[in-house]
Order: structure tokens, then sequence, then C-alpha cells
């Protein structure tokens, strides 16, 4: 399917022009779409799989975790959680270094042959090729966020001292500022009240983060969605991850939608809205690229995974259902 581009910023299959007047509710992914977290959560990544390399393997020669190795791990549509991520390139990087291999060639291959199960497709993909059950014995991943030490260390470095001490009842072991403090707000007043035009009190968010990490970027912002048939999957249990479309589902229904657009900007929000459509949930995936380091990839992706509406910026909502 070819995207046609409208106008700056703005993809769309010339299908979905009328299916958009018939919706009447949107729900927003967090990470990506009302948020920038590339200077944020991106970087937690790499600063976890380093810290982790350095202390529990003594490993002090690797590659930095960059938005290319991030954007292939999502591209699969099995990463919707950052620490899985971070687990997976530290299984990799340290099965190439036991098989004398490249980091960069070797974390590639290991992309390539990763899918929609996630962390279990990288762990199927290595033990084909070297034993790593020293490096799963140690990590025990995934464990929970207050029991796993991989969460642990990951919540510690993107909280920081005092929301982590807040939002977990620990102290933290590090002292420096929280890399949340680098989220960049994307979503301002103005478009909700653009976008109430239409869907009135039907906005609402499903994302991967927990409620308070959204509440402390977000401020005040947050209270403008329906909190009540939103949901915070950090706080949910872990079988409820992306791109499970029971979460959407949940949410479209307690809110009376017959006809929702899902906004996100990876595969997993993609796979999950195909799903909700496919339970009897009609839904229309609006990707988002402007995020990425990569907007024309991702752009692509999407593309060559039916996307029907791509937009640079949730900015551009007004504009593609004709609220300005």
């Amino acid at each position: 399917m070819m995207l046609t581009k409208k106008h700056p910023g703005i993809y769309m299959d010339d299908s979905v022009s009328d299916d958009l007047l018939s919706t009447d509710g949107i729900i927003f992914d967090c990470d990506g779409v009302l948020i920038d977290i590339t200077k944020s959560y991106d970087l937690t990544i790499d600063k976890t799989v380093k810290y982790v390399l350095e202390n529990f393997f003594q490993i002090t020669n690797y590659i930095e975790i960059n938005s290319k190795i991030i954007d292939g791990f999502k591209s699969s549509g099995g990463f919707n959680d950052e620490v899985d991520l971070t687990y997976a390139s530290i299984l990799s990087l340290i099965a190439a270094k036991k098989l004398n291999k490249s980091q960069h060639e070797f974390i590639s291959n290991v992309i390539s042959n990763t899918d929609s199960s996630g962390i279990l497709s990288v762990e199927k993909y290595l033990e084909k090729l070297v034993d790593i059950s020293d490096i799963k014995n140690k990590l025990s991943y995934p464990g929970t966020h207050h029991d796993n030490s991989l969460y642990k260390i990951f919540d510690q470095i993107f909280y920081g001292p005092d929301l982590y001490s807040k939002l977990f009842k620990h102290k933290s072991q590090f002292s420096e500022h929280g890399l949340i403090e680098n989220d960049v707000v994307i979503v301002n007043k103005f478009l909700i009240e653009k976008l109430q035009k239409k869907f009135t009190s039907k906005l609402s968010i499903v994302s991967g983060r927990g409620k308070e990490s959204i509440r402390y970027s977000l401020k005040l912002l947050l209270d403008k969605f329906d909190l009540k048939n939103s949901v915070f999957l950090e706080d949910e249990p872990r079988e409820l991850a992306k791109p499970n479309p029971e979460s959407l589902i949940r949410s479209i229904n307690s809110m009376n939608c017959t006809h929702c657009i899902y906004v996100g900007d990876s595969m997993e929000d993609l796979i999950m809205a195909k799903k909700a459509t496919e339970q009897g949930c009609k839904t229309i995936f609006c990707g988002i690229i402007g995020t990425s380091k990569n907007p024309q990839d991702k752009l692509e992706l999407f593309q060559n995974n039916g996307a029907k509406l791509v937009l640079e910026s949730i900015n551009l909502l007004p504009k593609v259902l004709n609220l300005e």
C-alpha cells in the first residue's frame, strides 16, 4: 500500500478520509507521541546496558545502544517495554563477546531474527549459537519492577533518587538526576481543546508507562484525558503488555466508542490496533514518525505493514480531522 503525501507531514491512504469522519474517540500512546523520549528513555537503555555490562559481567568494551539498534528491536513489535530491549541488548553483546564476533554485526543479526514475541525470540535465537544460561541466571529477568535487579537499575537511572523513592518506597543507589527530566512534552492544552470539539470527553491513553510517571512529565495536562478509561500498562500484569489488544479494547468499550483512532509510534501499537479491529473494535491506527531519529524508515515500516494514516506530529491531527 502506498501512502500519499497530502500536506507537509501528512501521509494518507485515500480510503481513510471518509473513515475518519465517523470516528467518535481518540486514544493515545504516550512515549514518542505525547512525549519525546529520545533523550530520556532511549538514553536510559544505553546507560543501563553499560552499567550492567561493567558491574555484573566486568565487560568494558561495548558499543553504544543507539537509535538504530533501538528502532531495530522495536520494529519487530515485541519491545514495548524498554527494559525488555535493555535485556535483549545485554544478552546480544555478551553473546557476541563469547563468540568473538563484531558487536555491531552480531546485534544486527539478532534483530533480524527477532519477532513479536520479543525477548523469547532473542533467547531462542541466541541459545542455538551459544550458552547464555549464566547470563539469564544472573539477571533473572523479567521478574518485577520491585524485585528484579535489571528493572531496579533501569528505574533508578530513569526516575532519579527522589521520584524513585516516591514511586517504589526504596532508596536509589544513584545520586544523579533522573533522565525523566529530559522528557520533552509535545501535547499541549490547545491541541486537546481542538480535539475535544470532535471527541468531547472521549480522549484517553493506553501506554506502557505507569500513571505516576506520565503525570510527572505531563503534570496538569494528564487530567485533560479520561483517566478512568485509560490504561497504564506498567501498573498492570505483564501479560497485558502490547501488542495484546486487551487494554485498548478495554478503553474503547469503557468510553462506548464505535470507531476509534489509536495514535502510536511503534509496530506493537500498529499490531495492537489491528488486533482490536479484528476483535470487533473498529480502530484506525495513526502512526507518528517525527520523534524517530529516522522518520523515513519509520514511515516505510508503517506503510509496509498496512498503516493508512501517518503523521509527523500529533499537532497535525486537527488538520487531518478538519478541526482548524
